[in-house]
């Protein structure tokens, strides 16, 4: 028993002592938390500093020609801390509320200075340290001028006024390529699409990252580690295209009440998408830019295939351009099925070349040539396309591309009709840019390059990165068969369907699309039908320096590629080419300079008696003579050569304006046919070749 009570006793005193050293914790961390409270504060205020990120100013996205398309700008919420500062803080706060309150109405009239005091009080009275004053994003002024009102412009840590800034993405010429540079969450500051998101790595920026230190009682910032503001882009968008290809599209938009629209327009031999627009009817009527359907649109692409077609069978030396097939009465049965051409009901076109059959657009032409050749091996088809990469995806710069849909022979669905309705655009699925792509090829004789939107990236002067031209296929087709398609499609619009995508100022070439829009599993047949006009192309033809599509989707017939896309592209080919004229700088002379204008061949009395009144001397090389020559220019004057011609055989043309090149033919009994203007650079009958009276001659003139 004794044993026991001693082991009790211990038990007790321990159970005592550590009772005592428990109660001894609480008093001493009691003391420390209301009694040492100010002194440990002061002292952890010394020592423990908080980091705060500091966000980099986000990059430019800057036009080809240096414009600024899309920039940030800071805005601001504000907040206040009523605890900061103590009780003097909040004296001086009430001291000068009313004047705060009125100066907030000032610089925010949409509230007034009672409501401003009403929120203050709120927020004084429930003691929150992070009230947000004013709802709304506030600008840069706007932040200064409230930060000039009393106790405002104290420090945060005296004054509670603090501030949470973002970059707001700001786009001067606001709606102009919307969709291609891209929108950003403002919430967030996030890249939302277009070239904000496909460069949203360049273009933010590093984070930095800053404390602040109290050193000898004053509070410093101390940076550790500075942000690195973003890199600007240069884009290869061109605002005064994009503003003439934009302005185009929507008044024809409108005039037809389409249910949406692209174009592009891009530099042939580059690639460079200068103008890209694709706009939409909302419910309010307005057209805006909500999808980029110029990348991502998989609808049918029509007639604008047919020419892919063709160059397939021309290169497997199926067919030539002078070979004819009989279209009949524009209604031809092919595997259950009717095939019809646009002008069925007035009887079709009965015989007609291989080229009048894409001038003409005529489905049962182009379906019949390839089901003749190639129905025993469709493959060998599918094979021609790949060949000329139409099928391949385009990786472009920017997210959302569609990719090309090409069926192939031992695909699913692939029946006897497949192939002569693939051959004019049908059963197939192309984005327009790919389309543009392929015919920018043919225009870049035959070398295909990729799309670019984006050609370097920028810091200050520096370039940071480069994006150079991509080849996709150095070589789609031979000489021949690109010099054949060539000619073709310039007869579509010089003598075809596509008249209305002319111009009388130079010469262009493309090829129409006119498509009915399936309506999924219900097929062409059901309910209201819809259809896609295309028109895609190049001009000037004889030197191609710009390639453009236009597709517009219609709600209701009647649907014309020509008329309706067509006089689109005429519009935007037409003023691009008058905005390009720019002339030279080093064509330009002062006052000092010796001017020698060139001289063009013809009528070499007349070029004289032009230079005399120039002071500008003239050379003969060989005996004057009043008749026809050559002029040839130097430095200091201008060399004059007659030629007497063989009247027999036809003249040498080459470097005369028109009028004297169509007087010298006709004088020797030939009929002549201009295309283009400017002076003669190219004859369609060789100098030399013996007359024969009455042939046309065809001259190609260009500047």
């Amino acid at each position: 028993m004794a044993k026991n009570r001693n082991i009790m006793q211990r038990y007790f005193c321990i159970v005592v002592l550590m009772a005592i050293v428990g109660i001894s914790i609480i008093v001493k961390a009691a003391v420390i938390m209301f009694g040492e409270r100010n002194y440990w504060k002061i002292v952890s205020e010394q020592y423990v500093a908080t980091n705060v990120v500091v966000k980099p100013m986000r990059g430019n996205i800057l036009s080809a020609d240096n414009q600024l398309m899309a920039s940030s700008l800071p805005e601001y919420k504000i907040y206040m801390d009523f605890v900061a500062g103590g009780k003097e803080k909040d004296s001086l706060l009430m001291l000068h509320l009313d004047e705060i309150c009125e100066g907030m109405h000032k610089i925010f009239p949409d509230k007034s200075a009672a409501e401003f005091k009403a929120h203050i009080k709120k927020g004084r009275r429930e003691k929150k340290r992070n009230y947000l004053l004013y709802p709304n994003r506030i600008s840069y002024i706007q932040y200064k001028e409230v930060k000039q009102l009393p106790v405002f412009k104290l420090s945060r840590y005296k004054g509670g006024f603090k501030e949470l800034a973002f970059n707001q993405r700001k786009k001067p010429f606001g709606s102009l390529a919307r969709r291609t540079l891209g929108d950003m969450y403002p919430a967030i500051d996030s890249a939302k699409n277009g070239l904000e998101l496909a460069f949203d790595s360049i273009l933010r920026g590093t984070n930095g990252l800053t404390h602040r230190q109290k050193v000898m009682n004053k509070w410093l910032n101390i940076v550790d580690r500075p942000p690195v503001d973003g890199c600007d882009i240069i884009s290869t968008l061109d605002v005064g295209m994009q503003d003439i290809a934009e302005k185009a599209l929507v008044d024809k938009l409108k005039e037809i009440d389409a249910i949406s629209g692209v174009a592009v327009l891009m530099e042939v031999e580059t690639g460079d998408v200068k103008a890209i627009v694709n706009m939409t009817k909302c419910n309010d009527g307005e057209y805006r830019e909500i999808r980029n359907d110029a990348i991502a649109n998989m609808m049918e692409p029509g007639s604008t295939f047919k020419t892919a077609s063709i160059m397939v069978a021309l290169e497997d030396g199926y067919i030539t351009p002078d070979d004819e097939v009989d279209t009949g009465n524009g209604i031809m049965p092919m595997y259950g099925r009717f095939m019809r051409d646009h002008n069925w009901h007035r009887g079709g076109y009965g015989k007609i070349t291989v080229s009048r059959i894409l001038e003409v657009s005529s489905n049962i032409g182009v379906s019949y040539l390839i089901d003749k050749y190639y129905h025993d091996n469709p493959q060998k088809f599918v094979d021609g396309l790949k060949r000329m990469s139409i099928d391949q995806p385009l990786h472009l710069q920017i997210p959302g591309e569609g990719t090309p849909n090409v069926k192939g022979p031992k695909e699913k669905y692939f029946a006897k009709t497949t192939l002569p309705w693939m051959s004019i655009g049908y059963e197939t699925q192309i984005p327009p840019i790919n389309i543009l792509t392929f015919y920018n090829a043919i225009a870049n004789n035959g070398k295909m390059v990729k799309p670019r939107f984006v050609t370097a990236a920028m810091r200050g002067n520096d370039v940071v990165e480069e994006y150079p031209v991509e080849v996709i296929n150095p070589k789609i087709c031979s000489d021949t068969t690109l010099s054949q398609i060539k000619m073709i499609l310039k007869r579509v619009v010089s003598q075809g369907l596509a008249k209305p995508a002319g111009s009388k100022q130079f010469s262009v070439s493309g090829k129409t699309g006119t498509a009915q829009i399936s309506q999924g599993a219900a097929g062409y047949k059901s309910g209201t039908v819809s259809y896609l006009v295309s028109f895609c192309g190049f001009f000037p033809s004889e030197k191609p320096k710009y390639s453009c599509i236009v597709s517009i989707k219609i709600p209701h017939g009647p649907a014309s590629g020509g008329l309706m896309a067509g006089s689109v592209f005429s519009k935007i080919a037409e003023r691009v080419y008058a905005k390009d004229l720019a002339l030279d700088i080093r064509q330009a002379v002062d006052s000092t300079s010796v001017f020698i204008p060139d001289v063009k061949n013809g009528d070499l009395a007349e070029a004289e008696a032009v230079l005399k009144d120039l002071s500008i001397k003239t050379v003969w090389k060989n005996e004057r003579n009043s008749g026809w020559g050559y002029a040839r220019n130097d430095t200091v004057n201008v060399a004059l050569e007659s030629k007497e011609g063989n009247s027999k055989l036809v003249p040498n043309v080459h470097g005369m304006g028109a009028k004297d090149a169509v007087y010298c033919l006709e004088k020797a009994g030939l009929k002549v046919r201009l295309e283009g203007v400017g002076h003669v650079y190219k004859q369609s009958i060789t100098p030399g070749s013996r007359i024969v009276k009455g042939v046309t001659i065809t001259l190609n003139l260009r500047n």
